[in-house]
């Protein structure tokens, strides 16, 4: 994915307001619109006019994309960072089909119906848009449950026509049992609705910060479990600690480094739990005292293994 200024597009300052945005979209818009343009690549640069257009004049869209910082050039290879959007309050709106920068950045912006008033009737009344924001659990929330204040940043336009951020907390109570992924609802946590229409709600995704040992996949739980030769060779029942209790975990005798276990509903508590994988790693003891030594000379001569025997060696 190649990553497009925008605002070196439409030749405008990263601080232009939206005045000027517009008008710069306009000017460049009367030179390449296909059907009046005479340049050859017209139809390409009004693509891309359209692109940034529709990133630069929603301020939502354009306080998302400020959020990337300038750092880099245009036609470079280009990822977002990790969780780059968590925090970020949009509400509802339409996306186009443009690029992959833009469906990569604004892919999950503009999944509402844009809701609001039409014409001067004092009687109209319509619920109030809903809001999104994808918000960062630490893992030990989905077991424990836990009450947390979140920080959200909406985007606002100042007097002067400048997009900025608006930073609000809320404290929420998150339930035992989310999962990665998951979409919590907040009722009457976004825009207040026109006359008497309710306001709309907040919206929010659940994703879990990283974890030292486990990884997430929907509701299963992933971690390695390192195990003693012997533990491995002849079984073992041996703990595994989940956030809040032990758990016993049957080794079965002859197990291999590198393989798997499955434990049924031991992931992530929800309505249907999660399964805990564990991928075993036999550790050896080093043999760094003459009792080690001994023992390990012992296992050369009387067990006669040889792990090769069998790949070509």
């Amino acid at each position: 994915m190649q990553y497009k200024d925008y605002y070196q597009i439409l030749g405008v300052s990263r601080d232009a307001s939206q005045a000027d945005i517009k008008k710069a979209f306009r000017k460049l818009a009367r030179k390449f619109h296909p059907d009046v343009s005479k340049e050859a690549d017209a139809e390409a640069r009004m693509k891309e006019l359209n692109e940034a257009n529709a990133v630069l004049s929603d301020i939502e869209k354009r306080a998302a994309y400020d959020q990337l910082g300038q750092n880099y050039h245009p036609g470079e290879e280009f990822q977002p960072p990790p969780n780059w959007d968590a925090g970020f309050e949009f509400s509802g709106g339409n996306n186009a089909d443009f690029s992959d920068l833009f469906s990569q950045l604004f892919g999950r912006m503009g999944t509402g119906e844009k809701r609001g008033r039409s014409g001067d009737n004092r009687s109209f009344h319509s619920r109030g848009e809903d809001h999104h924001a994808k918000i960062m659990l630490d893992l030990a929330d989905a077991f424990l449950g836990a009450t947390r204040q979140i920080s959200l940043r909406t985007p606002h336009v100042d007097a002067q026509g400048h997009v900025g951020l608006i930073s609000h907390t809320l404290n929420v109570k998150i339930p035992k049992g989310v999962y990665e992924g998951q979409i919590m609802r907040l009722a009457g946590k976004g825009s207040p609705g026109v006359g008497d229409g309710k306001p709309g709600d907040l919206l929010l995704e659940l994703h879990f910060n990283p974890h030292p040992r486990f990884k997430v996949d929907g509701c299963n739980l992933y971690t390695k479990l390192p195990v003693t030769p012997w533990e491995a060779a002849l079984g073992a029942m041996i703990p595994v600690n989940l956030f809040d209790n032990d758990i016993k975990v049957r080794i079965p005798a002859d197990t291999q480094s590198g393989q798997q276990l499955r434990v049924r509903g031991k992931g992530i508590p929800s309505k249907t739990p999660g399964d805990l994988i564990l991928d075993i790693q036999v550790v050896l003891p080093s043999a760094t005292t003459q009792k080690a030594k001994e023992l390990y000379e012992s296992m050369a001569r009387e067990l006669a293994f040889d792990p090769r025997s069998n790949n070509g060696s």
